[in-house]
């Protein structure tokens, strides 16, 4: 039977499969598989989104414009330079399906974000994978897998699911020994998480180079992760052509204006760094005592290793936390078999994660 054909190479696109979300389990649930924002939104942010609704029947403003200035404002960027999207994975794909073809390659690191792989692939090009060391992006190793037909290298920092960040100090070394033809993807969706001294997301180095470019989303610690708005800030010449080749209206209007006022509310953005930061290092102290690694974080998340061991395995644990309504992310497609990614939560779930842990472990 004659049928319409996908381009070579798309059926070998392992498809992205998100966590569990509880849905069909009964009793209480808390769902810590996605990196959602504990504290959630900022109550602004949810009151701009819901004024709103009496005007669902216009188109958004396609430009985007107020949602770049406070963009500009937030991050003294200049708004001509940002462009905002469907979630920062649109516009990955979108730069992706810029300068990506058959022929081309595209560098991400062993537990890269499993977006990467699949806006190369689907562009005809060849996914090259560099290893990591201790979990975390080597700057030689993705250097020496670097060939005259690598276009882009895509770094996620800090990492998605592993939590580890690669140093403001090495990403320049990164983008300073890469082709000048070679585009660095920073996917800064983390970023607010990390205040280690040594980090920065992007922006300078996106400022000062022609080829670097940097993604951020709201649906982090903004805790807009419903309404899907991120943005990209870029060199000139780049946010030209994603200009020209993305959705006229590729923002919808209630998420920047709740976007907006999430930027402006910035005494709900420090608590929820401020909440991060002490559940993060509690969660990691409290596993870390029941014989479990846990990989240092910088994200809202952590990445807790597993025994082999029959009846402890990481598909033992998710079972034995799923019976008891606590959804923790399965890594095995991003090649950890041996691990489950936890969200930080709030109070209540983070020590009942703790408490049924202890009980699997079989800790005093």
């Amino acid at each position: 039977m004659s049928r319409p054909v996908p381009k070579p190479g798309i059926l070998d696109i392992a498809p992205y499969v998100p966590g569990k979300s509880g849905a069909g389990m009964h009793g209480r649930v808390f769902k810590l598989s996605a990196n959602e924002a504990a504290l959630g939104p900022s109550p602004k942010a949810v009151e701009a989104f819901s004024r709103t609704a009496a005007g669902l029947e216009i188109y958004p403003d396609g430009s985007a414009r107020l949602m770049r200035e406070a963009i500009g404002r937030a991050f003294d960027i200049d708004p001509a330079n940002v462009v905002c999207g469907v979630g920062s994975g649109e516009l990955l794909h979108t730069i992706a399906n810029i300068y990506l073809g058959p022929g081309d390659e595209a560098i991400h690191t062993t537990h890269g974000f499993l977006l990467y792989p699949i806006a190369t692939m689907s562009n005809g090009a060849t996914n090259v994978v560099a290893p990591e060391t201790n979990f975390t992006a080597d700057v030689d190793a993705i250097l020496k897998a670097v060939t005259p037909r690598t276009k882009i290298v895509w770094l996620a920092n800090p990492n998605n699911p592993t939590g580890t960040y690669v140093t403001a100090a090495e990403v320049r070394r990164l983008r300073k020994n890469l082709p000048p033809q070679t585009l660095l993807v920073l996917d800064a969706a983390y970023a607010d998480f990390c205040s280690n001294a040594d980090y920065e997301a992007g922006i300078e180095l996106v400022k000062e180079t022609d080829n670097t470019v940097m993604a951020r989303t709201f649906s982090k610690i903004h805790g807009l992760a419903a309404v899907r708005l991120g943005f990209i800030f870029g060199p000139s010449h780049l946010i030209d052509v994603v200009n020209r080749v993305r959705d006229p209206f590729n923002s919808n209007g209630p998420a920047m204006q709740a976007a907006i006022a999430s930027l402006a509310d910035t005494e709900h953005y420090k608590a929820a760094q401020t909440h991060n930061e002490k559940w993060r290092a509690w969660l990691t102290d409290e596993i870390s005592k029941l014989g479990l690694t846990v990989t240092p974080s910088a994200a809202n998340f952590i990445l807790i290793h597993f025994p082999t061991t029959l009846g402890k395995t990481a598909a033992d644990a998710d079972a034995f936390l799923t019976k008891r309504g606590l959804i923790l992310r399965a890594v095995a497609a991003y090649k950890l078999p041996q691990a489950l990614r936890l969200s930080v939560g709030t109070e209540e779930p983070n020590r009942l994660v703790v408490e049924a842990l202890r009980e699997f472990m079989g800790a005093a």
